[in-house]
């Protein structure tokens, strides 16, 4: 990864756009009806460092070189984050071709190296964001809360969200209908998760783009991760860096029906078949157990 992804909130944040022409227009657009304070600057009261007090990111775009350092130097002495359009050895950050849904927003960056490649990746990407998504997670947000409250344990609170996310409550949300959703998330989270535990087999010798949709969010869905010591090291960055992850001599049958008794859901990712002796001790033990097969005949 040579670019970490972050996001800035917006809501009362200042965020200044210094210089003019379509590169300052095209930053400007970026925030359309987001919750920012815009400040546009042009000419010296841009290069004055007390105009970027309190500026959370600044946006500089003009093909005058003086105007540019001047700016720069004074954006960065009042503590702004600076991005300079076509020009990513003078930025502390690039911008991504973006997803807007509301509360739900994508990105696709490339460190400025092509742009163009991030347009066409997004393209691709928006097509298969629902138009409803911001407002389900707009859904998710106004309950956060009491769902923590309700589920201090994070392995079944991220089954009830998982759940939740296929609901009836997401389908009213994404709908537009937000009293129904609101109305049928709360009668689910009263009744809690109803998700069982389970152990998941995912191939994991590799290539990655030989797994299944399935075996894909079963990884991206893991509580726990029991990988044998050669998996695949791309395999194995489809999972969620802050999973718990046993080390294989860790991960014998006993362990794995304990977690999954817990309600945990476990992806055993083996270089191979799944031995036949631990699946046996697996169901002699009550546990679900499924198999992610591979996407093609190895």
């Amino acid at each position: 990864m040579d670019a970490f992804p972050a996001y800035f909130p917006l809501s009362g944040k200042k965020v200044v756009i210094a210089g003019s022409g379509e590169a300052a227009e095209a930053k400007a657009r970026l925030f359309e009806g987001s919750p920012a304070r815009v400040v546009r600057l042009e000419g010296p009261p841009a290069t004055n460092p007390h105009a970027y007090i309190g500026a959370r990111l600044a946006f500089i775009a003009s093909g005058d070189e003086q105007f540019l350092e001047q700016a720069l130097k004074a954006a960065r002495s009042a503590g702004a984050l600076v991005n300079v359009p076509d020009r990513p050895d003078l930025c502390d950050f690039t911008t991504p071709a973006v997803i807007d849904r509301g509360g739900v927003v994508a990105a696709v960056g490339t460190g400025g190296a092509s742009p163009m490649l991030a347009t066409l990746l997004r393209g691709d990407i928006e097509a298969r964001v629902p138009e409803g998504a911001g407002r389900v997670a707009a859904l998710f947000q106004k309950f956060q809360q009491q769902v923590r409250e309700a589920l201090p344990e994070p392995h079944r609170r991220r089954t009830f969200l998982r759940e939740a996310l296929l609901s009836p409550a997401a389908e009213a949300a994404a709908a537009g209908d937000m009293d129904k959703a609101a109305r049928l998330f709360l009668e689910a989270l009263a009744k809690g998760p109803a998700g069982l535990g389970r152990v998941v087999f995912v191939d994991g010798r590799g290539p990655a783009d030989l797994l299944t949709l399935r075996a894909a969010r079963a990884l991206a869905a893991a509580d726990v991760l029991a990988p044998d010591a050669a998996v695949d090291a791309d395999v194995m960055a489809l999972a969620r860096r802050d999973t718990e992850r046993l080390a294989p001599a860790e991960a014998d049958s006993e362990r794995l029906a304990a977690l999954a008794a817990e309600g945990r859901r476990v992806v055993r990712i083996v270089t191979g078949e799944p031995g036949a002796e631990e699946l046996e001790r697996l169901a002699a033990a009550g546990v679900t157990v499924e198999r992610a097969p591979v996407a093609e005949a190895r």
